[in-house]
């Protein structure tokens, strides 16, 4: 633990650090640990009220703080940073407050805060409204249908049902709630190369975001995979594990 977050690092070589999306934690790179810790020194943990770490601060926080505190306990610097969703936000922020802790990013579906689309807020409502109702099991199926793509199998749903119930049982059991906040992102400061990844599937509020961010990055390649929804590294996670390690 470090930061009240919990973390791994396993294997030698150029650093990887691997940030998971807001509807899982750090068990969504499981099918790709093997095959990227034998190549690299990979780091990955869980945000605050995600999978072991709890939803708890005695000030306010950010998650790219945390990330930073973790990486600056370890040595780490120059890194590959993989973020998905949520966790491409948080590398954005990283690369824009901390550039000696990041040295090339993949953003797979990445936010970065820009404002709600129709269909976001309709999302975001619906989900409130669950919550509100006390249907957990119905928020959590609204965010496997909303998030999970066409390429995955019932395995693979079940995974992120598992995760996104883990995380909503943790932020509900908070008591007092933390304060949470953002870093800002500059994107006309951060000099580290890019893969700014697009999910054909995902909603268009994040292909928008990921055409922004590749128009706003210095060195940044946009690929959009015709397969995949909000979330490849899930959805086919042998494909994302073999396009990861042909970027690194």
């Amino acid at each position: 633990m470090s930061s009240g977050v919990w973390f791994e690092e396993a294997g030698a070589g150029a650093p990887v650090v691997l940030l998971h999306s807001g509807v899982a934690d750090a068990r969504m790179w499981d099918p790709m640990w093997e095959a990227l810790t034998a190549r690299f020194r990979v780091v990955r943990l869980d945000f605050r009220g995600f999978g072991r770490s709890p939803w708890a601060a005695e000030k306010p926080y950010t998650d790219a703080s945390d990330v930073a505190d973790v990486l600056d306990s370890l040595g780490v610097a120059g890194a590959v940073v993989v973020g998905a969703s949520h966790g491409g936000r948080i590398a954005l922020e990283l690369a824009t407050a901390r550039p000696d802790l990041v040295g090339r990013l993949v953003l797979l579906n990445a936010g970065m805060g820009l404002p709600a689309t129709p269909e976001l807020k309709a999302f975001s409502e619906a989900e409130g409204a669950l919550i509100e109702a006390g249907d957990v099991a119905g928020a959590v199926r609204l965010n496997v249908d909303t998030w999970v793509g066409p390429a995955a199998g019932e395995r693979e749903r079940a995974s992120v049902s598992e995760m996104q119930r883990n995380a909503f049982e943790l932020q509900l059991a908070a008591d007092p709630e933390p304060e949470a906040g953002h870093l800002p992102i500059d994107l006309s400061v951060i000099a580290a190369p890019a893969i700014v990844v697009a999910g054909a599937h995902d909603l268009p509020y994040f292909q928008k975001t990921a055409e922004v961010i590749a128009d706003g990055l210095a060195s940044a390649e946009l690929v959009v995979l015709d397969w995949a929804g909000h979330l490849p590294a899930i959805e086919r996670p042998d494909e994302t594990a073999r396009l990861l390690l042909g970027w690194l």
